[in-house]
């Protein structure tokens, strides 16, 4: 039972120092910015700071790909052939590498889209970009919607062989709310590109115990995660970024990104947690509940991508 005076506080308290203090467990550095996008009153602490995205910018190449969509020179039916040289390494996540360990397999472009958004598969990522043409396909595409602190230079392959590839992927909080507004508002995709990819957000699996971990239940959250693998107990990058509904129908852009840090993953992942939660409480007033905790509960899943 958290104490009624502790509630008020919380209340109380501006939206960055409580993001402050959401953070404090992560033991490295932590960046965030959140906007209610019906209103656009951003909070954010280390806004302006440098994160590697990991799987994170996997939602920026989808929307490249689907901007190919509506301009007819990509189809969701065509036919896409993986080979062998798409192919990630064996430490990353991927299951079409997992199902066809030696390539030669054939998938639609709306089923790689798929795999990449919300299965986080690594191969599948390195794959549209091949389709693209590569990466500065995509920073062009981030460009032309006015996003300039995320920037998209090399691959997944890239970053599984050199650890310090990563950090060329990186994005600020405060761009990366700006790129979910964006999408929010239907800036560079057509009304149907931007329902599906919505929806394959909305559908993901992964990362359960981030910004949706101690949200309702039934909260809406269409998001993508990024992970990095943990080496000598420091992990470079624990992310998920996404837009929540609000119990009132509006809708929060929320994007956190924890860096370099000693933590454990439940501790990570809690700090993602603690922070949406901060901007759901904060945006609650007139919604109907008995109490601010009713429904929140952790899930029984993993970390995701």
């Amino acid at each position: 039972m958290i104490p009624v005076l502790l509630l008020l506080l919380l209340a109380a308290a501006p939206l960055q120092e409580a993001m402050i203090k959401a953070a404090a467990p992560a033991r490295g550095r932590v960046g965030a910015a959140a906007v209610v996008l019906e209103e656009g009153e951003t909070a954010s602490i280390g806004g302006s700071e440098r994160f590697p995205m990991q799987s994170v910018y996997k939602f920026p190449i989808a929307m490249a790909v689907l901007a190919e969509v509506d301009a007819g020179r990509m189809r969701l039916a065509q036919t896409v052939r993986v080979e062998a040289s798409d192919l990630v390494t064996a430490g990353q996540h991927s299951p079409i590498r997992d199902e066809h360990p030696h390539g030669a397999a054939d998938y639609t472009l709306a089923e790689i889209l798929r795999l990449n958004v919300s299965e986080s598969d690594g191969t599948a990522c390195d794959v549209l970009l091949r389709l693209l043409g590569g990466t500065v396909r995509v920073q062009n595409y981030l460009n032309s919607l006015g996003i300039e602190t995320v920037r998209v230079a090399t691959t997944e392959k890239a970053m599984g062989l050199d650890e310090n590839a990563q950090y060329k992927n990186w994005a600020t909080p405060l761009g990366a709310v700006a790129l979910l507004r964006a999408f929010y508002e239907g800036k560079g995709l057509s009304v149907a590109s931007r329902s599906l990819l919505l929806k394959l957000m909305t559908e993901s699996p992964t990362g359960p115990k981030r910004l949706k971990g101690l949200l309702p239940a039934d909260a809406v959250v269409a998001h993508k995660t990024g992970t990095s693998r943990t080496l000598g107990g420091v992990t470079a990058a624990t992310n998920d970024i996404g837009i929540i509904t609000l119990c009132d129908g509006r809708h929060a852009a929320v994007a956190v990104f924890i860096s370099d840090s000693h933590a454990t993953t439940e501790a990570r992942e809690g700090v993602i947690a603690g922070i949406a939660r901060e901007v759901w409480e904060r945006n609650r007033a007139g919604c109907e509940s008995s109490s601010p905790w009713r429904k929140w509960s952790g899930s029984k899943n993993g970390a995701g991508m």
